[in-house]
């Protein structure tokens, strides 16, 4: 194996203590809730072959586009907001694609308001996933990636879970699973461990002992496939 690329995930708990791998940017390292580069690496190799298509409705700062060029594949990668200029402008619930072109889709989607990706008035993640506008807003996104997903093809869904005080625990991961059965069938489910957080420090550690929370240490990553309709 290329020293340089990351090793194929045979469990389902990925760990991956850096963002990136090798010695070549995949997406910004610096953008707020960028997505780990070894995540896509493995999901290509896992459910996509050499010039097969890949989308990315919400493509943040590139990560996907990066991955995918690198092992030549053809990737779209689109945002509300682009990050740079290979990133189309596009809503995630309305993209300028056909119908059934998508060899593979990925989704790295808020999973609350608690992160400034930007002020475009339509920004999802801008709606707190205390108010069911969220998961409305989501599933918008997740039937849209089902038109442009080909037949028999896969979907993967990177998401976390939430807490705050005054609503408590919102299980933001089954939530969207739930959405997702609606329509896909699943193929498994990931757990991602979780590195880097704001709220990984010794202050928030002692504060989710004190008043008896826990601090989220994982992310689902949710496997889908376009086999039920």
């Amino acid at each position: 194996m290329n020293k340089d690329k990351p090793k194929l995930e045979t469990t389902t708990l990925w760990d991956f203590p850096t963002q990136n791998y090798g010695d070549k940017p995949h997406g910004d390292n610096k953008y707020s809730g960028v997505t780990p580069a070894f995540i896509i690496w493995n999901l290509v190799q896992r459910y996509t072959k050499e010039d097969d298509l890949v989308i990315d409705p919400m493509c943040g700062s590139g990560t996907t586009i990066d991955v995918c060029k690198e092992e030549n594949r053809k990737v779209l990668g689109f945002d509300i907001v682009p990050y740079r200029e290979d990133i189309r402008q596009a809503d995630a619930r309305n993209l300028p694609v056909d119908d059934k072109v998508a060899d593979f889709v990925f989704i790295d989607s808020p999973y609350s308001d608690n992160i400034g990706y930007n002020e475009h008035p339509d920004n999802i993640g801008t709606i707190s996933c205390e108010k069911e506008e969220f998961f409305i807003e989501l599933e918008k996104v997740a039937k849209e990636a089902h038109r442009i997903l080909k037949p028999n093809k896969n979907i993967a869904w990177l998401i976390g879970d939430h807490w705050r005080k005054k609503s408590g625990f919102i299980p933001v991961g089954f939530k969207i699973y739930t959405i997702l059965e609606k329509y896909f069938e699943p193929v498994d489910i990931i757990a991602v461990s979780r590195h880097n957080q704001t709220s990984n420090t010794p202050l928030w550690h002692k504060r989710a002992e004190q008043y008896n929370f826990y601090l989220r240490g994982f992310k689902y990553l949710l496997i889908m496939s376009k086999t039920k309709r």
